[in-house]
């Protein structure tokens, strides 16, 4: 017999750990090769880890909300084989993995007054904040911990180090109010979960995306200095392109035409005619992005949004983005996105006329600067020039509006950027081929 380490795989360069949401297998059970095992969740996607071997399921190194690391063993399988038996060095990672396991369960046993985390700005994996409470340790101690996680994240080790030597650490306060008496400060109480009064409303906990989604939002305001730009486009040209070869490309491609990658074209362009929008922000530095990488926020079935991502969109013609789109389209609303997908953004497109919104005014995206809404598609009256005289016309128009940060682009670039994608979509070649 030989013991097998299921590790948590790569899932993308940018992705470094993720949280365990379910286990499927129990110790005892029985795995096929391929088979999933457990159910994990990065910021943005959740993700299935299937065993590469068949056996029986030894071990569980981890549990339920614990964050890993890519590379760390999770999972210990037993196979027939000898083939599969760990080098002597990965013997001993899994037993410190097993040691930090068993130090944090010891942590959760403790017993302490519940701490309430929710009014950080920082982000805390489950764990953490169980640790945290768990250990009495209050919000001014845990902000204080430096992290060696992802982003300065606070990791299961960092918190169970600070644990360790908590008796030697400087505790720190809070800022001290001036008053004419000092009077002691009352424990932060935990929020309780709000009660319906007249007995009829019902009471939902955000899931775990919605909790995310909020903190990433309310983040975005608290960052950037927003500020819109909206410009109004004449698409009748490609309103009328499309109507005339959606069917032949379905035929000849497989794949539907909507107008999604018409619009994903041209803000590619404009990107490369402007690529201040194509930076991003980290402290008092701008970064100058290389590859154009275009985020498309899509709505899913439960509610919730997500931001797949087209990866060097300036390079692709119109059938590669109408791919990509379709692709990246799908998988999210069937949950079958990598979390590799949903990275590497560098400027986002969001379509509110999905919706019969006429126009909107989305969040940024960070750590990008600049997101841009369509909008509906309507038929309404216009004036057309022509070397004759104006005349009255019903043409097909929309709204593009354009949100970005004025703490690094201001108006001037943030309005010629719009503008130059509205030129884009108006110079449309309506005798185009495919």
């Amino acid at each position: 017999m030989a013991k097998f380490e299921l590790k948590l795989p790569k899932m993308g360069e940018s992705v470094a750990e993720a949280t365990i949401t379910n286990w499927l297998k129990n110790v005892g059970d029985r795995i096929e090769a391929d088979e999933t095992v457990l159910e994990i969740a990065t910021d943005k996607v959740d993700s299935e880890v299937p065993s590469e071997v068949e056996g029986t399921l030894v071990e569980i190194l981890f549990q339920v909300d614990d964050v890993v690391q890519v590379g760390q063993t999770i999972a210990i399988i037993e196979t027939e084989g000898d083939a599969a038996a760990p080098a002597p060095s990965a013997v001993s990672t899994s037993s410190e993995f097993k040691a930090v396991a068993e130090t944090v369960a010891a942590a959760k046993e403790a017993v302490a007054t519940p701490v309430d985390f929710a009014d950080s700005d920082k982000f805390f994996s489950p764990l953490v904040k169980n640790i945290a409470k768990e250990e009495g340790i209050s919000l001014a101690e845990l902000e204080s911990i430096t992290g060696t996680g992802k982003d300065g994240r606070v990791t299961k080790t960092d918190i169970l180090a600070y644990v360790k030597n908590r008796g030697n650490q400087p505790q720190p306060v809070a800022a001290k109010v001036e008053a004419p008496k000092a009077t002691p400060v009352a424990p932060t109480a935990t929020k309780a979960a709000p009660v319906s009064v007249n007995g009829a409303d019902e009471i939902v906990e955000m899931d775990r995306m919605r909790k995310l989604i909020s903190g990433y939002m309310v983040k975005s305001v608290q960052t950037s200095a927003h500020v819109q730009s909206f410009i109004e486009v004449d698409v009748t040209n490609i309103v009328n392109w499309r109507n005339k070869v959606k069917n032949s490309f379905e035929k000849r491609e497989g794949e539907k035409l909507t107008f999604t990658p018409i619009f994903m074209e041209a803000v590619a362009k404009a990107l490369k005619d402007f690529p201040g929008m194509n930076i991003s922000v980290e402290g008092d530095y701008i970064i100058k992005k290389k590859n154009i990488n275009l985020g498309m926020a899509a709505a899913l079935p439960n509610g919730n949004l997500i931001v797949p991502v087209i990866k060097n969109a300036d390079q692709l013609n119109l059938v590669g983005m109408a791919k990509a789109v379709n692709d990246l389209g799908n998988r999210a609303k069937a949950g079958k996105l990598k979390p590799d997908d949903t990275q590497g953004s560098t400027y986002t497109v969001t379509n509110v006329g999905t919706f019969g919104s006429v126009f909107g005014t989305p969040i940024i995206n960070q750590p990008e600067v600049g997101i841009l809404a369509l909008g509906a598609i309507r038929k309404v009256p216009a004036v057309i020039e022509t070397p004759e005289g104006d005349f009255i016309g019903i043409r097909q128009k929309m709204f593009l509006s354009h949100s970005y940060d004025h703490r690094v682009v201001d108006g001037a670039l943030g309005g010629q950027f719009v503008q130059r994608v509205a030129q884009i979509l108006e110079a449309f070649d309506p005798n185009r081929e495919i």
